[in-house]
């Protein structure tokens, strides 16, 4: 047993030697901001850049999709890219972005749908590598040298998605916060989602806490946190451009 152990420690040994020996090409690295953003009652576009801090360009792809809520509250993806193009919710422009290393592009996220209700759109970022007539205008011979420069070594092409948030015309607030046996019920009685931003437990001193997170609230939902004894709950309340500071169970 004592021979098969150590056998098999040289093995993996060996394996990870192998794998740190492995040249690491050049890649691109993408910086897209903000995971959210939203598109406010008084604003149709919206301009989100995107940084390439890596060594190599990148070629990156720019997809929408609505979420639609159906009334079960299930969520169902719309691609834009299927839809004729004057009947497109959200058009983001340009569609592809050659981002040099260590540079920065832009794209902008043009809204032309209605603002009856609130709309949400998944945008993402996919970096890829550029192919004939795939809309880069890059030629063969560039388009050749790129991948060459990635067949002899380990390379990830990482995509990110983001959420983008478009209200309504006519946005109303109002989010009462109870706190009632030992929970406490956050309510989304407006028409535009509210942001529960920096959201932690933390003991009666407000000292020790648990990591801060972001919670999205939509229109017409309500969210339960059971309050234990000695434990309270903080976060700031983003309702549009309003804040304010929330402190539950002191």
């Amino acid at each position: 047993m004592r021979t098969f152990a150590v056998t098999l420690r040289s093995y993996v040994l060996s394996l990870l030697g192998l794998l740190l020996s492995l040249p690491l090409q050049a890649a691109p690295a993408l910086n897209v901001g903000g995971l959210y953003d939203y598109l406010v009652d008084d604003r149709s576009t919206l301009l989100k850049r995107l940084r390439n801090s890596g060594d190599s360009t990148a070629f990156v792809k720019v997809s929408v999709a609505e979420l639609v809520y159906d009334s079960d509250g299930t969520v169902r993806e719309v691609d834009q890219e299927t839809l004729p193009m004057e009947t497109r919710g959200l058009i983001a422009s340009p569609a592809r972005l050659i981002i040099p290393a260590r540079g920065m592009q832009a794209v902008r996220l043009l809204y032309r749908g209605e603002r009856v209700r609130e709309r949400y759109f998944r945008l993402r970022f996919i970096p890829v590598m550029p192919e004939q007539n795939d809309g880069f205008a890059v030629s063969e011979a560039e388009t050749q040298r790129y991948k060459e420069s990635f067949k002899a070594g380990v390379n990830v092409l990482t995509g990110y998605g983001t959420l983008l948030f478009v209200t309504p015309s006519s946005t109303s607030y109002h989010t009462p916060v109870e706190h009632k046996s030992g929970r406490m019920v956050v309510s989304n009685n407006g028409n535009a989602t509210v942001v529960l931003d920096h959201f932690r437990q933390c003991d009666r001193s407000g000292e020790t806490c648990d990591a801060a997170i972001k919670h999205h609230l939509l229109p017409g939902r309500t969210r339960e946190f059971a309050v234990a004894d000695g434990r309270i709950y903080q976060f700031e309340l983003h309702e549009g451009v309003e804040r304010r500071d929330v402190v539950v169970g002191q």
